[in-house]
């Protein structure tokens, strides 16, 4: 079994790869967008609710 490390790994990070690292910002996404999309459907509702006569 040799000791050295592999140059395979080595050079620079792919955004993506950062982006699943980082349990906070997943968390922030994960929290952020349904709010957002639920603010946005809301906001659709009361748009389409006809005017009253």
């Amino acid at each position: 079994m040799s000791d050295h490390k592999s140059t395979q790994g080595e050079g620079p990070v792919p955004l993506m790869q950062q982006l699943l690292d980082s349990p906070f910002l997943l968390l922030i996404i994960g929290v952020g967008m349904p709010t957002v999309i639920y603010i946005i459907w809301g906001i659709m509702e009361i748009v389409a609710i006809p005017v009253a006569p």
